[in-house]
C-alpha cells in the first residue's frame, strides 16, 4: 500500500510538471504536500493517535514530494504570479537552498523511521520547520 501511495504521488507530480501551466503545476505540488501534513500535524500535535505506518506513508508520499520537486521547472523565470513570491527569482539560490533542504529533511525523517511519538515528533519538527521559513521567505 505504501509503494502504491508513493508510486502515485510521484506519477501525479510527474503528470502536474508536464502541464503547460507552471503556477497551477507548483500549486498542486503544494497541494499535495498540504494533504500529507493533514495526516502529519494532527499526530505530532496529538490531536490524532500515534499510527507508526500511517506516519511513514505520509512522510514517504512528502519525501518522494520534494525529491520530484523541480524549481527550474516549476519556477522558471518568466513564470512570476499565483502565490509566490518574487524573492523566490530575485534569491534563486536561496530558493533553491531551502528547496534542497526540505527535500533532506524529508527524506532523513523517513530514514529515521520513527516508531514512536516522540521520535516522530523529533523528525518532523525540523521537516514542518521548512515550511514555515520558506512560506514567510517565498510565498505572498
Amino acid at each position: 500500500m505504501r509503494f502504491f501511495a508513493i508510486a502515485a504521488s510521484v506519477l501525479m507530480l510527474g503528470a502536474t510538471v508536464a502541464s503547460a501551466d507552471p503556477i497551477e503545476d507548483r500549486q498542486a505540488v503544494m497541494k499535495a504536500r498540504g494533504a500529507q501534513l493533514r495526516v502529519l500535524v494532527p499526530i505530532a500535535q496529538e490531536k490524532q493517535p500515534f499510527d507508526a505506518a500511517a506516519v511513514m506513508e505520509a512522510l514517504e508520499v512528502l519525501a518522494a514530494n520534494a525529491a520530484a520537486t523541480d524549481i527550474d521547472v516549476l519556477w522558471a523565470p518568466g513564470t512570476e504570479g499565483g502565490k509566490s513570491s518574487p524573492k523566490i527569482w530575485e534569491d534563486r539560490a536561496g530558493f533553491q537552498a531551502a528547496t534542497d533542504k526540505f527535500a533532506a529533511d524529508t527524506a532523513a525523517a523517513v530514514e529515521a523511521n520513527p516508531q514512536d511519538l516522540a521520535s516522530f515528533q523529533a523528525a518532523f519538527g525540523t521537516v514542518a520547520s521548512n515550511c514555515g521559513s520558506c512560506h514567510e521567505g517565498y510565498r505572498l
